[in-house]
């Protein structure tokens, strides 16, 4: 702990659910006085025998403090919190998980009751706040100010990433990551239960798959390359042609298995549209312009 004026801050934290807690207790460690506020009082006892101050009501514990920062269950719960808080000269700080569209809005309802507003994604599980090496971060996005006055602050449960003024941006890159991730679980999925029925042991599997997806990782970075570029033909490995050519041993593989091919062939099928549409000579980057067709 760092003996300046932003380790003494003083804050508020509304929220003490699993990752509620966890904050709380990542700043009352760091040395910050810190005024904590539950629907559920009961929950908040731990972090009073901790050093924090429960209060009574949401609106009490606003009036606590200038930094206010929301970890509650949805954006609906932020408003019912908040609906009788004075945020006037507050800086309200948003760890609520939401959509985009939700940020925005959020910012600019606390705009019009006189506070600065900062949303966020936290990329992390409640047992990686607070420990430096465990990877976790945090998306902020919305008043540069706020963020540049409480960095610091911020930064002690998890790292910090500024993604602009646009206060749906936090949000966006959040989810974006996430459904990433959730793409990778279906592809892991997938592939434990084509050998679920034989004789491969998944723990001998599983290092294969995670050094097989560790190699793959970086064609993000190729995909990207070539949407900023428009050029989807460049530095082309394999082809759609010749992917899409390879679709059906995946389906018939599935199927021999006895395995559900749902999770894989939506995916295949959005490849051979693309293929359909005459880009067969580009890679699978053009199959993130068939999702934007909404």
């Amino acid at each position: 702990m760092t003996d300046n004026a932003s380790s003494r801050t003083p804050l508020t934290l509304l929220g003490t659910g699993t990752m509620g807690t966890a904050l709380a207790r990542a700043w009352l460690v760091a040395g910050h006085p810190v005024t904590v506020w539950n629907r559920t009082p009961a929950r908040a006892e731990a972090l009073a025998a901790e050093g924090a101050t429960v209060a009574g009501n949401a609106a009490e514990a606003v009036a606590a403090n200038r930094l206010v920062i929301a970890c509650l269950l949805d954006d609906a719960s932020v408003g019912e919190a908040l609906s009788d808080a004075d945020l006037s000269g507050r800086d309200l700080v948003n760890l609520t998980t939401g959509t985009p569209a939700q940020g925005r809005a959020r910012a600019a309802w606390a705009k019009a009751r006189g506070a600065r507003f900062l949303d966020a994604g936290i990329m992390a599980v409640p047992p990686m706040i607070g420990s430096p090496d465990s990877g976790a971060f945090v998306f902020y996005s919305g008043s540069t100010a706020l963020f540049e006055e409480h960095r610091d602050v911020l930064a002690v449960p998890a790292d910090t990433r500024y993604v602009g003024t646009d206060p749906g941006f936090a949000a966006l890159h959040d989810v974006a990551l996430l459904s990433a991730m959730y793409g990778m679980f279906a592809g892991v999925a997938h592939a434990f239960a084509l050998i679920r029925r034989e004789d491969i042991a998944p723990r001998d599997f599983a290092p294969l798959l995670v050094s097989w997806l560790t190699a793959m990782a970086p064609a993000a970075l190729e995909t990207a390359d070539k949407l900023e570029s428009g050029d989807y033909t460049k530095n082309v490995v394999s082809n759609l042609a010749m992917q899409v050519a390879g679709n059906a041993t995946f389906l018939r593989t599935a199927e021999e298995q006895g395995v559900s091919q749902e999770l894989l062939k939506p995916y295949l099928d959005l490849m051979e549209r693309r293929l359909a549409d005459g880009h067969g000579d580009e890679d699978t980057t053009g199959v993130v312009d068939l999702l934007g067709r909404l």
